[in-house]
């Protein structure tokens, strides 16, 4: 079910915007709704990860009482 949605944006920016919707057969409101669906679905698992990332596996050893579930919120806290 679509549902309108009312945006304030720069002139200059849409008309750019309607400009690339049509290059790419689209219109701006498809080109919206796709970007929102891409940045709303992303999850940990469906990142990437590089090779060099992966041989780092297991290199770490944290040390005995490490408590990284305390950290995350931490982080999270002052990070958002």
């Amino acid at each position: 079910m679509n549902t309108r949605l009312t945006l304030s944006i720069d002139k200059r920016i849409i008309e750019k915007s309607k400009k690339y919707a049509a290059s790419q057969n689209s219109s701006l409101s498809d080109l919206i709704e796709s970007y929102l669906i891409s940045i709303t679905s992303k999850s940990v698992e469906s990142i990437e990860v590089s090779s060099r990332i992966r041989a780092l596996r297991g290199s770490f050893k944290a040390p005995a009482g490490f408590n990284y579930k305390k950290i995350l919120k931490e982080v999270k806290r002052k990070y958002g």
